[in-house]
């Protein structure tokens, strides 16, 4: 059995198991291969003579719909417009692209051709573009006519390509049309051959470069697709931005590797009426959406858009149990939250056909371990969810087996950090987010292992805080951090977001803290809050280590700022 036979053995079992979770977990394997390129041994396979819309792009000015096999031989004229520009396998590209049909050709081609990608989503500013093409030794950019203006301070030594436009020591990327629509690859690609280059979001600290293989993401994201629930036909939608992990996730590989179709909506700012329409006018059945994006769109009469959707999830931050109640209120679909990172596929999640349990993240997802472990390495009842495949000692509090289903490294874990001095450990990866696991095996978000903290020697999650937050109904967003006191060290403190038309003021300050207190314990509730915007990364995660870094440095005996309000100085409370 060849490589790719392989490969769609274990895709077929999935897909054929995917309501049956205790099947799929216990009994799917990783599939093993000597050489496998995934654009050559995978998706030109599936695309030969294969009609079918494999990418369908929306914006103001009309739509592109590729076949599958369109791509196929877009992608290997591009692959050898890369090979003519001085491309070599191993070389670093760095795409600075919104998202147009381009870069999904781009892709494929550069993964023909053995070359690494490292995504850049367009926000980035002139300052990042050099720090990323230095740090991750960029020999090549493509970008657009917008993107060439971040390039000026680009050493000559990187080669340019610029798509949709003509511009002096730049090759244009429409040269693709003159190339041979035949590819021949130089040698075959190792499954531990680099392929992507991911600098990490950033929320606590200056992003990590996080290195992906051959297998670890286009095999790996066979857990991805599982957890969404795709099937052959879908029309996928997954809300994300170029330069983000999760674009590759259910923007790329999830969908092709069922044989979906990547559905991409444009617009120059997200408008909550416009999605919602075009999901209905272009019968978009599984949605993928992060919970910011979410949260807009519940502030719509979501029962006026007779959707079609049989699947939707969530990922890139836990979703509040509100916002699933009100989405299945008006659709009868009920959003599985799904939980992963850029450095690894989807690990755990509500998988189709099971019981969700709103607020919790799910279960391993096939092919995964998943152990909480404390800060020895030992199983514990709240513990950092940890990726292991190594046998671990028992946990008699939580109930955690000592034996392991799976053996080996897990395939969709990332090859290591580059440019880090921690090692990379042999039989575990922590993830430094904290959870537990219920009697059911069901994990439930507590928070970042930095975010929680401690107040009046209480143990607080910010995540249990916001979620109660979140179902006042002026609070659109909100992010809880520690805040210095002289007498309980920290208390919580809440920064808000308002929805449109309500009032940053007194009244409202009150209206949530009496909220708060029918619904949180004491230790819980939080003692002040500040309407303000939230600090995010580029992907839309919210930079809670800006926020509390801030009232630090502000202290425990800080004047109150214009639009703080603290609970001991309301009376009405």
């Amino acid at each position: 059995m060849n490589a790719t036979d392989r490969f769609l053995r274990a895709r077929d079992f999935l897909l054929a198991n995917r309501e049956d979770y205790a099947a799929a977990y216990s009994c799917f394997r990783w599939p093993e291969m000597g050489s496998f390129n995934w654009a050559l041994d995978y998706f030109d396979v599936i695309a030969k003579g294969n009609d079918r819309p494999g990418l369908w792009v929306v914006d103001e000015a009309g739509e592109t719909q590729l076949s599958f096999a369109e791509l196929g031989e877009r992608s290997n004229r591009a692959a050898n417009l890369l090979r003519k520009s001085g491309v070599e396998r191993g070389d670093v590209i760095l795409t600075l692209l919104p998202n147009v049909p381009q870069l999904w050709e781009i892709t494929l081609a550069a993964m023909k051709l053995g070359a690494v990608i490292s995504p850049a989503a367009p926000l980035l500013t002139a300052d990042d573009v050099l720090d990323r093409i230095e740090r991750g030794r960029i020999r090549h950019i493509i970008t657009d006519a917008a993107g060439s203006l971040k390039c000026d301070g680009v050493p000559n030594s990187v080669s340019r390509i610029l798509v949709g436009a003509q511009l002096g020591g730049w090759t244009a990327y429409e040269e693709v049309e003159m190339a041979s629509p035949a590819f021949n690859p130089d040698r075959l690609t190792r499954p531990d051959d680099p392929l992507l280059l991911y600098f990490t979001s950033g929320t606590t600290a200056k992003p990590k470069m996080v290195l992906h293989t051959h297998r670890s993401y286009p095999v790996g994201h066979l857990s991805t697709m599982y957890w969404i629930g795709l099937k052959p036909g879908d029309v996928h939608y997954n809300i994300s931005s170029p330069g983000w992990a999760k674009q590759a996730w259910s923007s790329f590989f999830a969908p092709w590797n069922a044989g979906a179709t990547v559905f991409v909506f444009n617009q120059t700012r997200f408008d909550a009426k416009k999605t919602l329409s075009a999901l209905v006018k272009h019968q978009v059945t599984t949605l993928c959406a992060p919970p910011t994006v979410w949260r807009m769109l519940i502030l719509e009469d979501l029962a006026a858009y007779p959707v079609k959707l049989r699947e939707v999830v969530s990922a890139g931050e836990p979703l509040n149990p509100e916002v699933i109640e009100r989405v299945h209120k008006a659709w009868g679909t009920t959003i599985r939250d799904g939980y992963g990172q850029t450095e690894t596929t989807a690990l755990a999640g509500n998988s189709p056909g099971q019981a969700v349990k709103p607020g919790s993240m799910g279960r391993p997802l096939p092919g995964y371990n998943l152990a909480l472990l404390d800060a020895a390495g030992v199983p514990a009842e709240e513990g950092e969810i940890s990726v292991t495949w190594d046998r671990l000692p028992a946990c008699p509090e939580s109930g955690q087996a000592g034996s392991l289903p799976y053996e080996g490294r897990p395939a969709g874990l990332m090859a290591g950090y580059v440019g880090c001095a921690e090692p990379t450990a042999e039989d575990c990866y922590r993830t430094c987010d904290v959870a537990t696991r219920d009697a059911d095996g069901y994990l439930w978000y507590v928070g970042r292992a930095d975010d929680v903290f401690k107040s009046s020697d209480y143990r607080i999650s910010p995540f249990e805080i916001e979620s109660a937050l979140l179902e006042h109904e002026s609070v659109a967003e909100a992010a809880v951090v520690p805040s210095p006191d002289p007498v309980r060290l920290n208390v919580p403190k809440a920064f808000i977001v308002l929805k449109p038309g309500i009032d940053a003021c007194r009244d409202t300050a009150l209206s949530i803290f009496r909220f708060l207190r029918e619904r949180l314990a004491p230790y819980q509730r939080v003692r002040r809050l500040e309407f303000a915007e939230l600090p995010k990364t580029i992907s839309g995660k919210i930079r809670r280590v800006e926020l509390r870094a801030r009232e630090m440095k502000r202290g425990s005996n800080a004047e109150r700022l214009a639009n703080e309000y603290r609970e001991g100085d309301l009376a009405e409370v």
